[in-house]
């Protein structure tokens, strides 16, 4: 046993003592040496988001439909301030139970000064009983940062029957 390790030792020795830095046998010269490079600019500013093209492969697959729908009312509306800005918190009320996939999604359509948000869910495919008005009650929340709300004067949330607002 102590012979291999010996042997070991010396060869290690020797091949330090050679020109083993310069060799293309060590693995820190297979690519070379870096240079400088000039970081390509991309439009949304993130280089680690894969740029959005409207080529797709032959197997990948089609979006999913988006069946979302607004929340029958939306009842309260409640925006607390923290320290990185806002937290937008948004109770609503379904038609019928089952909701899931609850969302505070940005409305397309908007007014200068006015931050719009559509409470958005989705029902089962089957049909759901109605309910009582607690078990069809929903919450959803968003966060805003300081740059967001830099313009903003008002907040709205619609819902399908009504919307709620909150103002600065």
């Amino acid at each position: 046993m102590h012979k291999p390790l010996a042997l070991t030792l010396a060869c290690a020795l020797v091949l330090s003592a050679c020109g083993w830095r310069d060799s293309r046998l060590n693995p820190t010269n297979w690519f070379g040496s870096s240079a400088p490079v000039e970081a390509a600019a991309t439009e949304n500013g993130n280089p680690l988001m894969p740029q959005e093209s409207n080529a797709r492969g032959i197997f990948a697959k089609k979006p999913p439909k988006d069946k979302s729908v607004l929340i029958s009312q939306v009842s309260g509306l409640q925006i607390e301030r923290t320290t990185s800005g806002a937290i937008i918190h948004a109770t609503g009320i379904a038609a019928r139970q089952g909701a899931f996939k609850v969302e505070l999604r940005r409305a397309e359509q908007s007014e200068e000064g006015v931050l719009a948000y559509d409470f958005r869910i989705v029902y089962p495919d089957e049909p759901t009983i109605t309910g009582s008005e607690f078990s069809r009650t929903l919450h959803a929340a968003r966060t805003l940062s300081n740059q967001d709300l830099q313009e903003i004067r008002v907040v709205r949330v619609n819902g399908a029957e009504n919307a709620r607002e909150s103002r600065r």
